[in-house]
């Protein structure tokens, strides 16, 4: 069991990038994308002492309708740290993350609203 932690950063321009900690030497990483290896993905000294910039170029055949899924994982030991997912073109109305986002949006109008009849009340 690894003690390495991957933290997202931003994801923009076609760029994953993210922060991996728990190791004094640069970790051996990889990201797979339908089981095969990203290429280009780069892994620098961050300011910090134990902490590494993970830059993922996410490649051109990921940016297509549907659900594409990447997996970063140690080269060694195989061991899954973190994925993020792309999903493109129209999705499906049954589609469990669509339900789940319009679940959160729904909320957090709520939230608002009772926060504002607190205010108004108080």
């Amino acid at each position: 069991m690894s003690d390495l932690t991957v933290t997202k950063i931003r994801f923009r321009n076609g760029t994953w990038e993210g922060r991996v900690t728990g190791a004094d030497t640069a970790p051996d990483i990889k990201v797979l994308y339908l089981d095969q290896p990203v290429e280009g993905i780069s892994l620098a000294t961050a300011q910090t002492a134990g902490e590494w910039e993970l830059t993922i170029p996410v490649p051109q055949e990921a940016i297509a309708d549907g659900v594409h899924s990447f997996v970063i994982a140690t080269a060694a030991e195989d061991e899954k740290l973190a994925h993020f997912t792309l999903i493109g073109g129209d999705v499906e109305a049954e589609d469990l993350r669509t339900e789940v986002d319009l679940l959160r949006a729904e909320l957090d109008m709520l939230k608002r609203a009772f926060r504002r009849h607190c205010v108004e009340t108080a």
